[in-house]
């Protein structure tokens, strides 16, 4: 049921126009530099251009680059926590039990073939058991509780207008591909994509000897009706749009077809009595949905949702169908993972802090903690001091921009205070049952916070996590310690590197606080105005500008970066790289020479480290899904798009009028 509404992340010496790269450098990798193509026409290319040339990505990845790279290491650490802890008997209860038997729930294969559907067969028996509209909605509360697909998502998040409280919140849910254009539009690939959903809903329901007659396209056109009746992405970014606040004892009145009595009572949520619709067009529309859908069609809709939540975790034939579509055709990739790697994957979403907790005392040294506290305030100091530049800020709410800066909280590394697993049962020998427990953990969890304060020392991402994101409602910003690696952040590395690394991922942070949703939080993380109507104009036309930038870059032929759906990432990129380089020139003793590594000065360096950690390739099918979903602009535009608007990069490599990076001063976009 939890959703979290956060936001997630060479040297030369000039010679006239051209530039000519230093002999390596023993603490600068210049292995990945491609020096046939020139910084001023594409700084992604040339700092990673050789790396792309001669790095396949692994055939059971969709991509791969610096944030893959380092994920890969933090899971072979958890194999190795979860294996010391398997060694040692356990005390049945003890988070050190839960851990091992998860795992060895999973990892046991045999068992897994053994069983085949058998462990969901019952669970599937019951959805023929429905007989009116009542039962499906019923149902659909149901699926919730377990962590199961239906059309009518929950989640409980803190209040967006008081901050102070949790509240429930209604959304759309109920599709099986990665977004409604996939529906919608006649593309090829997404038409390959739908018949392709056909054939895996066709193929579960043979294998769980199930009817088979027609379910594949019954439940393609039942899904193709929801997807129609969904907000486009770009919509769900607004935050004012998405908050439309119900009594309970009113959503009648949204969609007087569903029973939302029943459904909230098979939640567990009766208490609930008020409520945030997100999309309350959506619900409307589902009205009708739910009215002209036969009761036997959403009876074969719950099977295949529970058919495709567990088919990871059955016998082969349905681990090797769920591949097949959702890693497959949707993401490109040739091989499903060692079977390891996904039981740490699911180790991570169920027992997540359990092992993090571990990690940390393994992995994180007090001493980056100490350093990423100076950055974090380095950078801190800059935002501040750009506020008082903006040419296009009045001062009043200049005034408001740094109240709200100066309540920004920072966690660095892991949780102060721990998540309590003492409520979850995990049993070696039942997989499937040990999901649904800890489904309906998290469920409770989460309903449990209703009526209790706010948790200000939650953490949304496991230390173990290579990200790092903004909350508004906390007006937070978050940096879990597995990002805390080379090529973000090293304590060995010149400043440079890691300013226009790691500060560049802080500055990020701190720029969602002031982003195009971002900005109508305010310092207590409600939304709220606090700008002026002047300032608001002046603000969106800045960020029109960068929606037409990102729009022009092509991905792959004929397909674009949606710059209304990444205008978020894209303010963030713009604002933080420009805010760590001011807080790197702050933080330089100018008694002192600046840096110099074989010949590249500490500003190169800096643009350098910025550029490295975009470090990516995909493949086509993950491309193309990425620019659907993806508020992210695709690495290598994330690299090349900010620096065409700050002035320190053209004076850093003498970029001109003529080169491929180069804008007109009067183009260039300041934010932040």
């Amino acid at each position: 049921m939890r959703l979290k509404a956060i936001a997630m992340i060479l040297g030369t010496t000039l010679l006239g126009t051209q530039m000519t790269t230093p002999a390596m450098a023993q603490d600068l990798d210049q292995t990945t530099f491609d020096t046939s193509v020139r910084i001023q026409d594409d700084l992604f290319l040339h700092v990673n251009g050789s790396w792309l040339k001669n790095t396949n990505i692994p055939e059971d990845k969709s991509n791969y680059g610096s944030f893959i790279a380092l994920d890969d290491i933090s899971r072979e650490r958890i194999l190795a926590i979860i294996e010391e802890t398997a060694k040692t008997p356990q005390p049945n209860g003890s988070v050190g039990q839960k851990v091992a038997d998860l795992y060895q729930s999973f990892i046991d294969e045999e068992a897994a073939e053994k069983s085949g559907v058998q462990p969901i067969r019952e669970l599937l028996g019951e959805q023929f058991k429905l007989e009116s509209k009542e039962d499906v909605i019923s149902q659909f509360g149901r699926m919730n509780r377990l962590g199961i697909g239906s059309p009518l998502g929950v989640f409980i998040s803190i209040d967006r207008k008081d901050s102070t409280r949790y509240i429930g919140n209604l959304v759309q849910s109920g599709t099986t591909l990665p977004d409604r254009d996939y529906y919608l539009t006649d593309d090829e690939k997404y038409v390959q994509a739908r018949k392709a959903l056909v054939i895996y809903i066709d193929s579960l329901f043979k294998m769980a000897g199930l009817e088979t007659s027609n379910a594949g396209e019954q439940i393609l056109a039942l899904e193709t009706k929801i997807a129609e009746a969904q907000l486009p992405r770009v919509e769900l970014r607004d935050a004012e749009k998405t908050y439309n606040k119900f009594a309970v004892s009113d959503l009648g009145t949204l969609a007087e077809g569903i029973n939302w009595k029943v459904f909230l009572e098979q939640l567990g949520a009766s208490d609930f009595k008020e409520v945030v619709v997100m999309t309350p067009d959506f619900f409307k529309k589902m009205n009708d949905i739910v009215a002209n859908t036969p009761v036997d069609v959403w009876q074969a809709y719950l099977q295949y949702q529970i058919l495709d939540r567990y088919a990871p975790f059955l016998s082969k034939d349905f681990v090797d169908a769920h591949f097949e579509l959702h890693n497959k055709v949707l993401a490109g990739t040739n091989e499903q993972e060692p079977r390891w790697k996904r039981g740490v994957s699911l180790m991570g979403a169920t027992l997540g802090e359990a092992v993090g907790k571990i990690y940390v005392e393994k992995h994180f040294k007090p001493e980056a903690k100490k350093r990423m506290n100076e950055l974090v305030q380095n950078l801190l100091k800059a935002f501040d001091s750009s506020i008082d530049e903006l040419s296009w800020m009045t001062a009043e709410t200049k005034i408001r921009a740094k109240q709200k800066l100066e309540k920004i909280n920072t966690k660095i590394g892991y949780p102060d205070e721990w998540r309590d697993y003492s409520a979850l049962e995990i049993k070696a020998n039942d997989l499937i049952g040990n999901l649904q427990r800890a489904a309906e953990f998290e469920h409770n969890y989460e309903l449990n916070r209703l009526g209790k304060p706010i948790d200000r020392n939650e953490w949304g991402m496991t230390p173990q996590t290579v990200n790092a994101y903004y909350n508004p409602t906390m007006n937070e910003i978050v940096f879990p310690a597995a990002i805390l690696q080379s090529p973000f952040f090293d304590m060995n590395a010149p400043d440079a590197l890691n300013y226009g690394g790691i500060g560049a991922v802080i500055g990020h942070e701190i720029s969602h606080a002031f982003d195009d949703q971002g900005s109508r939080y305010d310092g207590d993380g409600n939304l709220n105005n606090w700008w002026t109507d002047d300032d608001r104009v002046a603000f969106e036309k800045l960020t029109k500008q960068l929606i037409d930038q990102y729009k022009a870059y092509e991905a792959l032929p004929g397909k674009t970066v949606n710059g209304q759906l990444t205008l978020g990432e894209n303010i963030a990129d713009l604002s933080g790289l420009a805010i760590a380089y001011k807080a790197y020139k702050a933080s330089r003793d100018p008694a002192k020479p600046d840096t110099e590594v074989a010949g590249w000065n500490g500003d190169q360096l800096f643009f350098v480290g910025w550029s490295r950690v975009w470090q990516r390739k995909y493949r086509d099918a993950e491309m193309i899904r990425r620019l659907s979903i993806d508020p992210h602009s695709p690495s290598q535009f994330r690299a090349n798009g900010p620096v065409m608007n700050i002035d320190a990069f053209y004076s850093a490599f003498g970029v001109k009028e003529g080169d491929q990076l180069f804008k007109p001063v009067s183009d260039r976009i300041r934010i932040w």
